[in-house]
């Protein structure tokens, strides 16, 4: 039997990859492994990953606050006392290897295997690391990339080229087109655009949206499938009340994503490392508009790692409000440069990411 301890939590760009892990574990292992997750109390990782099957130890861990606040000097006897329940998690489970995917809520846990003498796995889905990553990526057997370049952060002789973790799948072969149309209420005869800005929504694409909206006379040029976000969902819902437009279809949450990819020709989106690492997957023609509000910006650096390579344009959070709608009309209207991004973006896919780091994780049992 073995046993493996995953960590990963606070966003879902540090969960689903873990869990996407652990999957893979599963199909390869079956009932010959163990597998434990560990997190951050109060966070989303406490309910969604019991959901999926799985057992879920907390840490009583928070992030330091980049504003000035009183939380933050509570942050010392969090991590004391954090490092103290990683320690007792890892000698009741006795665990053979340590995966973490990064978040604060991974750093006790795999820093603590570390002092142990338990081999750790690290994978870093940014093409800036993150801060915990880069604290004990120099302890880990194996530190698992999506991105070239990381050797600025981690050792070369420990970097293995993975890609990211996904749980989702995009088979066309398996994807009905006029289902995917039906099921969204379009049109496969117009060019569709998908405005999406994770599950909760973005401010900025929205204002965008509005900015656009007041401007059309009752209906729009092209159809968009606009995912608004279910923290906006009320006031973009009241607001689309006053200013009905045809060929706009608002969704708080889009729950058939490989449909949404299916109807889309464009797709305009943050940049997170999985979203990123998603629309190489549906080969989707994409132009991010970067959160500024993210650690390093590393949101700019993912997208601008796509730009540099013609498989994706960007335009910057302070520029949406009046060139981003603009931008991506340009860009639905032009068939060559969309084929052209769709090629360019489909070759940095890794569909077997999940795979690949579940290799990492099983090569340091062996070598044990």
């Amino acid at each position: 039997m073995k046993r493996i301890i995953l960590s990963g939590g606070g966003t879902g760009g540090h969960i689903y990859p873990a869990v996407s892990v652990a999957e893979a574990l599963k199909r390869r292992l079956g009932d010959d492994v163990e597998l434990l997750f560990v997190g951050a109390k109060g966070k989303m990782e406490m309910t969604l990953v019991p959901n999926l099957g799985y057992t879920i130890e907390g840490l009583d861990i928070a992030g330091l606050q980049r504003r000035l606040t009183w939380r933050n000097l509570l942050l010392p006897v969090q991590i004391v006392k954090s490092l103290l329940q990683a320690r007792r998690i890892i000698k009741q489970f006795k665990p053979d290897v340590v995966a973490g995917f990064g978040g604060y809520a991974s750093a006790p846990i795999v820093f603590v295997a570390q002092m142990m003498g338990i081999p750790t796995v690290i994978q870093e889905q940014n093409s800036y690391a993150g801060l915990v990553n880069k604290i004990v990526g120099g302890r880990a057997k194996s530190v698992c990339v999506a991105y070239e370049n990381m050797e600025r952060f981690f050792d070369n002789n420990n970097i293995v080229h993975t890609g990211n973790p996904l749980r989702a799948a995009f088979d066309k072969s398996k994807t009905v087109r006029k289902e995917a149309f039906a099921y969204y209420g379009l049109s496969e005869a117009m060019p569709t655009i998908m405005i999406v800005g994770g599950s909760l929504g973005t401010r900025t694409l929205n204002n965008m949206m509005k900015s656009w909206i007041v401007t059309l006379d009752g209906e729009a040029p092209v159809q968009v499938l606009w995912q608004t976000g279910r923290f906006y969902e009320k006031e973009m819902r009241e607001f689309f009340e006053h200013y009905k437009t045809k060929n706009i279809v608002l969704v708080p949450f889009i729950d058939r994503m490989d449909y949404a990819y299916e109807v889309a020709d464009l797709v305009v989106s943050r940049s997170g490392a999985c979203t990123v690492s998603e629309l190489c997957l549906a080969a989707k023609p994409t132009l991010f508009i970067p959160s500024p509000n993210v650690a390093e910006d590393h949101q700019t650096k993912n997208a601008m790692a796509l730009v540099s390579k013609g498989a994706a344009q960007m335009v910057s959070d302070a520029e949406a409000a009046d060139c981003g709608i603009s931008t991506a009309l340009r860009m639905v209207g032009d068939k060559e440069l969309l084929a052209t991004l769709s090629e360019n973006i489909s070759k940095l896919a890794t569909p077997d990411a999940a795979e690949r780091v579940a290799d990492e994780v099983l090569k340091q049992i062996k070598e044990q």
